[in-house]
């Protein structure tokens, strides 16, 4: 389909709370937006559709097309997501690469282990009781044993579980591929589902990542569908439905390829999401000490304005003592201030744990300065996309904010973009949509994307400073 064009078309996002339809016209290859359309999610009522159906009829009466006559693209972050537990030969190596694979993809890590795994581990891998587990570990052709004990130890337990007639858990191996014939035959024994992705880690220094994303998408969309009141999405696509950070990364993807690299953030009423795309600058890629994926997601589950709002301000008396004034789409003067004030707060939490750090390394040489985690400092655009920093004005003040290049804060150098960064405030919320588009219409997407940043870039010429 990548040559269609002059047709419309749907995307569907089923948010834990909202759900948005976004309607785009197809021409000469770039989407250009039609009508938009919300509704509250519905999938406490048990039928996800009816939000949908809402949503829908929302944006036809907003000009957009009859949802019968076009073809509609979904993404959905309700239903609690997709539970992941990863584990993983080393922290440094594969447990930390198939930990930025899963995030990448869109699934909520709730388990990490490195090494061995021990009896507490596997308690709390049934207290999790996750939709998929993830096992990686060595290098192609490296450690066999540690990898091997695990998957016996795994096998074991999803199979216990699914004679106590839980649901069947599949497992995603992504380690030393020597091992995938034995692995695939420990978990086929036992009757639990396998499936195989290329390494994650096939040679040290190496990130092998994207293809592990790409089969992360599709458990989703194979566990999606099972969720409480999630049955009905199906009734409205044929194409693949995507977790929203998924497509959110897909998006900024196809933004760096198209524009230049990027950061996109989004600070949510529970949570701060913040996605990059870039190698990172020159000066700071020779002093790395770990590869880093070019595409990094992080989710920081302790920063947001609503649910977690008292984390946020915690520490701070004045926004602590404000809280009162805290609502959930805040009107009154004294809401939004507060809003915005949290906002500020996570997203400088935020993107300081997501971009590196610049530390000092004494070796038998003497000292050196080396880079730890994602430089951020070549970063040309800084994007605010969803909720709070879309909807709140001084979106645009908060991003300029952490704008600062290399900075300094209680001994911590973090490597964040640098004061000539553009920034960019996505209110109708493109890069969940084009994400959702991106599988079938990459390079409509790219286009789209480079008009959409010349028309901001026009705008911002002819209104001035």
């Amino acid at each position: 389909m990548s040559g269609a064009s002059d047709r419309r078309v749907l995307t569907v996002e089923v948010g834990s709370t909202i759900t948005k339809v976004n309607a785009f016209e197809l021409s000469e290859g770039v989407f250009r937006p039609l009508a938009q359309g919300f509704a509250p999610t519905s999938v406490e009522q048990g039928d996800v559709g009816l939000g949908i159906d809402a949503a829908l009829a929302a944006c036809r009466a907003a000009g957009g097309p009859d949802p019968a006559t076009v073809e509609t693209h979904v993404n959905s972050s309700a239903a609690g997501g997709l539970r992941m537990t990863v584990h993983g030969l080393t922290v440094s190596m594969t447990a930390r690469a198939a930990r930025e694979a899963s995030l990448g993809a869109g699934a909520i890590v709730t388990m990490v282990t490195a090494g061995p795994l021990a009896s507490y581990d596997l308690d709390e891998i049934r207290e999790v009781a996750p939709n998929v587990v993830l096992l990686a570990g060595g290098v192609d052709g490296g450690e066999r044993g540690v990898v091997l004990r695990n998957a016996e130890l795994l096998a074991g337990l999803l199979a216990d579980r699914h004679a106590a007639g839980h649901r069947s858990t599949p497992v995603v191996y992504a380690g030393n591929a020597a091992l995938r014939r034995p692995v695939t035959s420990l978990f086929a024994d036992a009757g639990v589902p396998v499936l195989l992705a290329d390494n994650v880690f096939p040679e040290v220094d190496v990130l092998n990542i994207a293809p592990l994303r790409g089969l992360i998408h599709e458990v989703f969309n194979a566990h999606i569908t099972h969720a409480p009141g999630m049955a009905r999405l199906r009734d409205f696509t044929d194409a693949e439905i995507l977790p929203t950070p998924g497509a959110v990364l897909l998006a900024a993807e196809l933004f760096a390829e198209a524009v230049g690299d990027v950061v996109v953030i989004d600070v949510g009423g529970a949570t701060t999401d913040i996605h990059s795309v870039t190698e990172g600058s020159a000066e700071f890629a020779a002093r790395a000490i770990e590869p880093e994926p070019t595409a990094k997601r992080t989710v920081e589950g302790d920063l947001g304005v609503y649910v977690n709002a008292a984390n946020v301000a915690a520490g701070h008396a004045e926004m602590e003592a404000a809280l009162g004034d805290l609502r959930a789409m805040p009107e009154a003067e004294a809401e939004v201030a507060l809003t915005w004030r949290l906002a500020e707060r996570a997203v400088d939490q935020g993107i300081r744990r997501h971009a590196g750090t610049l530390t000092d390394l004494y070796t038998p040489s003497g000292k050196k300065q080396v880079v730890r985690g994602k430089d951020l400092t070549a970063v040309e655009y800084v994007v605010a996309t969803g909720g709070a920093l879309t909807q709140v004005p001084g979106g645009e003040e908060i991003l300029r904010g952490i704008c600062v290049g290399p900075s300094t804060r209680g001994g911590v150098t973090s490597l964040l973009p640098s004061p000539e960064a553009r920034i960019l405030i996505d209110r109708d919320y493109l890069f969940s949509a084009m994400g959702t588009l991106a599988h079938t219409y990459p390079e409509q997407v790219s286009a789209s994307f480079a008009e959409w940043v010349r028309g901001q870039e026009r705008r911002a010429r002819s209104t001035g400073p």
